[in-house]
């Protein structure tokens, strides 16, 4: 309601100084699906540097130092090199399928973002199966590079397609499995909810203590569902010199590559808003302030409060990812689809019949 009450006023004034209330509207509209789209860019930068970082760290080297603040735009300006490469389409390719496979899978990792709260009242579209709406969006983008793989009439670019539907098929169902554990937690497949039912108890309520072997199996599948090491099979540059993009260049090569780290992103809120208790902090209760400020400010302290708390947690959600990108070897195609089928598929299944038996016994 704060929210709304200040949206009202903004609004009253706009319409104060002439602005036609119609445009006003339409304005509004896009405005939250422009700043979404501004703020996930800039989190992928923070990204792509902090793994060019910690992999250096890692192999005792120093990483990008002198584009920007060290390299800090580096990210940005490998970016603008890939904008303004040549783009290539080889011959005998599919000219069609060829170029709408980049969008294919960048355009359902974007969606996704729209039922993604950055705070209460940090989200798109609050609808009420926001959570099964993810996995629906999100199985289409291993489509894409099936498209990519076949239509580049490439022998390794098909291999590299064929793995990344193979891995996706055998990674999905277990994924799914654990956000509807959750589901039957929360009794509901909101994300607003799902936060605000972990938030209750503080630290205490989050759903990883309740729920660790679906952490750890739900950890596996975002890996593997991202394409990362150890489950980097469709774009192994040592088998397949680079998959499903080896006949890719310029912008289109870049789509792939900003695809990969938006859903890395992604999964990780994903990942936050399910087990780590989304924006609420880690205190129940971090002070009331009423009476002491507006509630203007009050409501501005409060979204940045919420925006941070999810920040931080998927960032170290990011960092686990990175850190286990260059700590493990790669497994093999065979490995990669027992570990989904034989261990990953029983033990989501077990969780979820072990969850919705306690929940009977709790009615």
């Amino acid at each position: 309601m704060e929210s709304l009450n200040l949206g009202n006023r903004v609004i009253t004034s706009l319409v104060d100084f002439g602005i036609s209330i119609d445009f006003l509207s339409v304005i509004f509209i896009f405005i939250p699906i422009l700043v979404v789209l501004i703020g996930i860019t800039l989190g992928v930068l923070v990204l792509v540097w902090l793994e060019r970082k910690i992999s250096a760290a890692v192999q005792q080297r120093v990483g990008p130092e002198y584009t920007g603040p060290l390299g800090a735009i580096q990210a940005l300006a490998d970016g603008i090199k890939l904008l303004l490469k040549e783009d290539i389409i080889p011959s005998k390719a599919d000219h069609l399928l060829f170029i709408i496979a980049p969008g294919i899978v960048v355009t359902p990792v974007l969606l996704s973002f729209l039922v993604i709260p950055f705070g209460e009242h940090l989200i798109i579209s609050n609808i009420q199966l926001g959570i099964f709406y993810w996995i629906a969006v999100s199985s289409i983008a291993p489509m894409g590079l099936l498209i990519a793989g076949y239509s580049s009439n490439n022998k390794y670019a098909f291999l590299g397609g064929l793995r990344a539907a193979a891995q996706a098929i055998s990674y999905e169902i277990p994924l799914a499995l654990c956000v509807l554990s959750i589901a039957l937690l929360s009794n509901s497949l909101s994300t607003i909810n799902i936060v605000e039912q972990q938030a209750q108890w503080g630290i205490l309520g989050w759903n990883i203590w309740r729920q660790p072997i679906g952490f750890i199996a739900f950890f596996i599948a975002s890996l593997a569902e991202c394409e990362r090491l150890p489950f980097d099979l469709p774009e192994a540059e040592e088998e397949l010199v680079a998959g499903y993009q080896t006949e890719y260049s310029g912008i289109k090569f870049g789509l792939f590559y900003v695809g990969s780290y938006l859903n890395l992103f992604a999964s990780a809120l994903f990942a936050t808003l399910l087990y780590l208790g989304g924006w609420s902090p880690t205190l129940n209760d971090l002070g009331n302030y009423n009476g002491l400020i507006n509630e203007s400010l009050l409501y501005t302290i409060n979204t940045i409060t919420e925006l941070t708390f999810t920040l931080i947690k998927s960032y170290f959600f990011l960092f686990v990812c990175i850190l286990t990108r260059w700590t493990l070897p790669r497994v093999r195609m065979d490995q990669l689809l027992n570990l989904g089928w034989k261990f990953l598929l029983p033990i989501s299944l077990g969780n979820l019949i072990v969850t919705a038996s306690l929940q009977l016994l709790e009615l």
